[in-house]
């Protein structure tokens, strides 16, 4: 049995510098990969920062250490947060047999580069320089920092975007990309294929996801005589209100449901009976949702924008299409169960155990 040390201080996604406390990270991405690992037969440790710890207490199969961030001014947590004393705990505890650690733009990846850089695998999503500062400190650090202090450590890309990007600085970056594993027995297909007369968003409800444009783009779908559909939108936000005005404005009230904030078990049935996800954001990387609808065996529409769109269109898991329509969806339930088919196929693919076992072929 192997020992795994993952280190992934950010635990989801903040879009301004007050982290939001949740109750569980049960549903992140990280905890699912971590599972995975165990479920491979590793014995894996999480590293966190201690600004996402839960409000509430709960128990984890895993080691969860959570880790003191300083200095918020300049590092802060909810982008680029500094644990000094994971500095000390990788010296003392030369037990695992390899760290894996997400993004090569963090310090925490730095530090086990710098320590450890022939077991440290850093798991990289990122496509472009980070805005924070207009850019200047992602420029500086991939240049300088990346390029001549962590060259000797393994980059394994999450997508194409990301392999192409972080090649123009570092030498070491494996042809395999290893996405978001999804934990398969925590979203089994339904025992049966059937689908309703619905499409789902799962999202926050934020500027840069243009839930509007979704919402636009059904009403231009209902207007073709699918009067008998649904739009079923997960999650909150601060634009919820703009949102539910504009469905009135659409005369949409009875089509356009709102459920707010939902867990997995909660959503996992709403999204198995759509007859496809719906995403129109301007601004993401790889997005978990993409990939747990596809495990459930719902088709995507989306723009080009998430990093999973290539092989979305690649193994025809949907449509990919930027500015999409509600002609769009008309040629996603045309042809719904031929996408719905190719998903149940390449579900297994995204199993977080394979994902796991894929980065011991990659050391």
């Amino acid at each position: 049995m192997s020992k795994v040390l993952v280190i992934n201080p950010i635990l989801y996604t903040a879009e301004h510098n007050r982290i939001p406390r949740v109750d569980s990270i049960k549903d992140t991405m990280i905890y699912s990969m971590c599972l995975g690992f165990q479920e491979a037969g590793q014995e894996v440790t999480l590293i966190a920062a201690e600004d996402y710890r839960p409000g509430k207490e709960e128990d984890y199969p895993f080691p969860v250490l959570w880790f003191r961030t300083v200095g918020h001014k300049v590092f802060q947590p909810r982008c680029f947060p500094y644990m000094p004393a994971l500095r000390g705990y990788i010296r003392k505890h030369t037990e695992y047999d390899m760290i894996v650690s997400s993004e090569v733009f963090a310090t925490w990846s730095y530090t086990a580069a710098r320590l450890c850089p022939d077991k440290t695998l850093i798991w990289h999503e990122l496509a472009a320089h980070n805005n924070m500062l207009h850019q200047i400190p992602s420029r500086v650090w991939y240049h300088l920092v990346a390029r001549f202090l962590m060259r000797r450590a393994k980059v394994v890309p999450r997508s194409a975007a990301a392999a192409s990007f972080i090649r123009q600085f570092m030498p070491r970056v494996t042809d395999t990309a290893i996405d978001h594993g999804v934990d398969l027995q925590k979203f089994p297909l339904p025992d049966r294929q059937d689908k309703e007369d619905q499409f789902v968003v799962v999202s926050q409800l934020i500027a840069r996801k243009q839930i509007e444009r979704t919402i636009e783009a059904f009403h231009g779908f209902v207007r073709q005589g699918n009067d008998g559909y649904r739009l079923c939108i997960i999650g909150k936000g601060e634009e919820e209100e703009r949102l539910r005005n504009l469905v009135r404005d659409l005369q949409l009230e009875n089509r356009v449901l709102f459920y707010g904030q939902m867990s997995h078990r909660e959503l996992m049935p709403i999204v198995a009976r759509s007859k496809a996800l719906l995403v129109s954001t301007r601004k993401d990387n790889n997005m978990v949702s993409i990939v747990e609808s596809i495990a459930l065996g719902t088709p995507v529409v989306t723009t080009s924008v998430p990093y999973n769109a290539d092989y979305i269109r690649q193994e025809e898991l949907g449509i990919v299409e930027d500015d999409w329509s509600g002609d769009a969806l008309v040629r996603i339930v045309a042809d719904n169960k031929r996408y719905a088919d190719n998903c149940v196929q390449y579900r297994r693919q995204l199993s977080n155990v394979a994902c796991a076992e894929r980065f011991f072929t990659l050391l």
